[in-house]
């Protein structure tokens, strides 16, 4: 199975999308410059450039004896009532192994050990929403299963399917392409393993 590591579900040309309004440097007005195929803000006043970046995120396929745990979405988040991989967003203080814990730990109450990193996707939700998402390789080390933030439901699934309906398609490759192939990526840094 051929990797994939891009998902877009809408068409991306440019499209304006009106964040920026202010300089955070200098407070003068902002305005849209095209670069190229992509557009940024620049002050008026200071000349700064405003990156418009996407989100860092991650998301851990958490196996146990052919068995992959899946949450249910929350019905007020962003595709709510779906099924996803557990996951969330990296904080500016943390690196994204702590923030995988951290995560874990909040939405399904279990301590993970990371195995590897299996992959890295680039999800197009909408001209505003643009996620960078790392995929871990992951198992369950102690804690009770117990849904919370983001999800409201938590269910160990076969790896070979079928699953529930799913939230993103990202996550059903991911899912797809380690029962298949059983690439276990690349090792992390044992340091940051168990947290």
């Amino acid at each position: 199975m051929k990797p994939k590591q891009v998902f877009e579900t809408y068409q991306r040309e440019h499209t304006s999308v009106d964040l920026q309004r202010y300089c955070p440097y200098c407070g003068s007005p902002c305005h849209e410059v095209l670069c190229g195929r992509f557009s940024r803000f620049r002050c008026s006043r200071c000349g700064s450039a405003i990156y418009r970046n996407p989100s860092p995120g991650l998301v851990a396929l958490i196996v146990k004896d052919e068995m992959l745990l899946l949450g249910k979405r929350a019905p007020d988040i962003f595709k709510g009532g779906k099924w996803g991989l557990p996951g969330g967003f990296v904080e500016f203080e943390e690196d994204f192994l702590s923030a995988a814990h951290r995560e874990i730990r909040e939405e399904t109450g279990l301590s993970i050990k990371i195995l590897s990193i299996l992959s890295v996707v680039s999800n197009f939700f909408s001209p505003e929403l643009h996620t960078l998402v790392i995929v871990l390789l992951a198992e369950k080390i102690s804690g009770t299963l117990q849904p919370g933030d983001d999800m409201v439901e938590l269910e160990w699934f076969p790896l070979s399917g079928p699953f529930p309906p799913m939230a993103f398609e990202a996550d059903e490759h991911i899912i797809t392409r380690y029962y298949r192939t059983r690439l276990i990526g690349a090792p992390v840094d044992l340091q940051f393993a168990f947290l």
